[in-house]
């Protein structure tokens, strides 16, 4: 089992999985996800890194904040996170909610990131994602993000359910195991949890811009690897392409949104490889 330790970054504490030794892998989940999202990931990764998975600001046990939810904050959480651990040199990565903020991270501290991996996401409005897009966001993009407080009041007593739902969806139908199940569906109940979790909707807004304004600075200089599934696809490397000066896109196929979980053994086939690129930097 991993350890469990409580770091404090940014004006909040950050639950943290640490597992391993070796370079560095940090690694930030999505929604309605928790650090437990990577336990496979982790337990094989960490016969060859220093593995660390925290919970996002506001998520999981991680402590409650009443802002920060943009990506531009949740990356520099996770530098904060890095420095705080005695990190020099990381690679990151990120999925869904986690890909904009492990994006920016690279973008802002290419010194500090060796290697990026991002997948099951879009980044903002980078042109790319029309064809994913055509039918407008998932729809749940508009439910968290309606009338403040009314996807709360909805679905408090019916956590489960909900989050049953997005773990069916993303594995396309074949569920996730009843341990990591029950963690996810304890993290997201509650108000409280709810709105935190929504807030990272309602801040897309303000990381789009972000994202857009690191475009026109700066380039992705640090080797990227962009997964797809279903549905994202290829969108995030078309989206990538254009500002990425080493990317690398593959779709992993019959697969759902949640690849850590889904497709394990076909996400560390690809991890294995890029991640070990250029790893003779110990961190």
């Amino acid at each position: 089992m991993p350890e469990l330790r409580r770091v404090p970054v940014n004006g909040v504490e950050l639950n943290v999985a640490l597992a391993g030794s070796g370079p560095a892998v940090l690694l930030l989940h999505g929604f309605p996800h928790t650090w437990e999202l990577w336990t496979d990931i982790m337990a094989d990764l960490s016969g060859s890194y220093r593995v660390i998975a925290p919970d996002l600001r506001g998520f999981g046990a991680s402590s409650a904040a009443a802002s920060g939810y943009d990506a531009g904050t949740l990356s520099e959480d996770a530098a904060a996170l890095l420095a705080k651990l005695g990190v020099s040199s990381a690679a990151v990565v990120g999925i869904d909610a986690g890909t904009p903020a492990a994006f920016l991270l690279a973008v802002r501290h290419p010194g500090l990131i060796r290697r990026l991996v991002v997948m099951e996401s879009v980044l903002g409005g980078l042109p790319g994602a029309d064809d994913f897009l055509a039918g407008g966001p998932p729809w749940w993009f508009g439910f968290h993000t309606a009338a403040r407080g009314l996807a709360e009041t909805v679905l408090e007593g019916h956590e489960a359910a909900y989050i049953d739902w997005f773990l069916h969806a993303g594995t396309l139908g074949d569920g996730v195991p009843a341990a990591i199940r029950d963690a996810f569906v304890h993290a997201y109940t509650g108000s409280h949890a709810l709105s935190r979790a929504f807030s990272y909707y309602r801040a897309l807004p303000e990381s789009a811009l972000q994202i857009a304004q690191a475009v026109t600075t700066a380039r992705l200089t640090v080797p990227t690897m962009a997964l797809g599934a279903q549905p994202v696809g290829a969108a995030l490397e078309r989206q990538l392409r254009p500002v990425t000066n080493d990317l690398t896109g593959h779709v992993i196929e019959d697969c759902g949104h949640i690849i850590p979980l889904h497709r394990p053994d076909a996400l560390l086939t690809l991890l294995h490889p890029f991640l070990a690129g250029d790893d003779t930097v110990a961190a």
